[in-house]
C-alpha cells in the first residue's frame, strides 16, 4: 500500500524550531521528487520546500529561506524539513507530496502521492 505519513509538528513558541519528517512505503521515495506543502484554513496552499529526485537539488519559498532545510534519508526512505527560527506565520497543515518529475511541477501541483499532513502552529 502506497503511503506518505507525515510526524513531528506541534505546538511551538516564536523563535523556536521543529523537525517534519514525510515517511514513505509501499514506493522508492529516492526515485521521486518530494515537496513541502502548508495549507491554512482560506487560504490558498503554498508550496514550502522541495527536493529533487535526481540530484537532490533543493527549492524554498522565499519565506523560509535561510530557515527551513529540506533533506532526505534513503535509507530510511524519509523526508526532513527542519524548522528553525519559527514565525507566526508559518503556522499550517504541513503536508508532503511525491511526484515523479521536476520540484518546478511538483511545487505548483503535479505530484502522484500526498499524505494527510501534520498541523504545526506557532504562538505564544
Amino acid at each position: 500500500q502506497v503511503q506518505l505519513v507525515e510526524s513531528g509538528g506541534g505546538l511551538v513558541e516564536p523563535g523556536g524550531s521543529l523537525r517534519l519528517s514525510c515517511a514513505a512505503s509501499g514506493f522508492t521515495l529516492e526515485d521521486y521528487s518530494i515537496g513541502w506543502f502548508r495549507q491554512v484554513p482560506g487560504q490558498e496552499r503554498e508550496g514550502v520546500s522541495c527536493i529533487s529526485s535526481n540530484d537532490g537539488n533543493t527549492y524554498y519559498i522565499g519565506s523560509v529561506k535561510g530557515r527551513f532545510t529540506i533533506s532526505r534519508d534513503n535509507a530510511k526512505n524519509t523526508v526532513y524539513l527542519q524548522m528553525k527560527n519559527l514565525e507566526p506565520d508559518d503556522t499550517g497543515l504541513y503536508y508532503c507530496v511525491a511526484g515523479q518529475t521536476s520540484c518546478g511541477r511538483v511545487i505548483i501541483g503535479r505530484h502522484d502521492y500526498r499524505g494527510q499532513g501534520t498541523q504545526v502552529t506557532v504562538s505564544s
